[in-house]
């Protein structure tokens, strides 16, 4: 009860504080590659409960049919200002939207999509004991996933053989961790490497 409370009122101050940003960056993303300015992609919740994950829009249009994983610079369907955003993680704030209406929270496991929940092992699974999270301790290691992933030959296996499987193991940390003051220490961590 105590965390919902946390999520709802500090998502919803920062959505009234952010206002003015998120139109700035709306407006970017039209005059670069027109509508939507948003991104929306199916990811798994808690207790495996389907969500519509939302992102500002980084991509050309319809560049998820490509694929899932992000190669870093030399991702070809990244946009200019995609490349900003992403830079400093602001493409995900629109999730504050999601953590308002009870799908995430503000810390927790990061959602993933169905096609690499389907790999899960049963001990993997009980990540979905928690709601997902804008942030997390998997999410502080892996800051930079999408430059690793750069120097791969094959980025999406290994994301599936090393990358995930690192994430779900500090995910289930986080599970047994779980409470307000490592929730805390989480967020001015995050917060302390994405000005860093």
């Amino acid at each position: 009860m105590l965390k919902r409370l946390f999520d709802f009122f500090s998502s919803l101050t920062a959505l009234i504080f952010l206002l003015p940003f998120f139109f700035i960056v709306a407006l970017l993303i039209a005059i670069e590659g027109g509508f939507p300015v948003f991104f929306t992609q199916t990811r798994i919740g808690k207790n495996k409960i389907p969500f519509q994950l939302l992102k500002f829009r980084t991509m050309v249009k319809d560049a998820d049919k490509l694929g899932k994983i992000t190669i870093g610079r030399r991702d070809p369907r990244v946009t200019n200002v995609g490349h900003f955003l992403r830079s400093y993680k602001l493409d995900e704030l629109p999730q504050l939207l999601n953590i308002l209406k009870g799908e995430m929270s503000v810390v927790g496991p990061r959602p993933e999509v169905e096609e690499y929940v389907n790999l899960y092992t049963e001990e993997q699974n009980k990540v979905f004991l928690a709601k997902p999270g804008l942030t997390d301790y998997a999410s502080l290691k892996y800051i930079n996933e999408s430059e690793v992933l750069a120097k791969s030959s094959n980025p999406n296996k290994t994301y599936i053989e090393e990358i995930m499987p690192a994430k779900l193991q500090l995910n289930l940390k986080y599970i047994e961790e779980q409470g307000l003051l490592t929730d805390l220490k989480i967020i001015f961590k995050t917060i302390s490497k994405i000005v860093s």
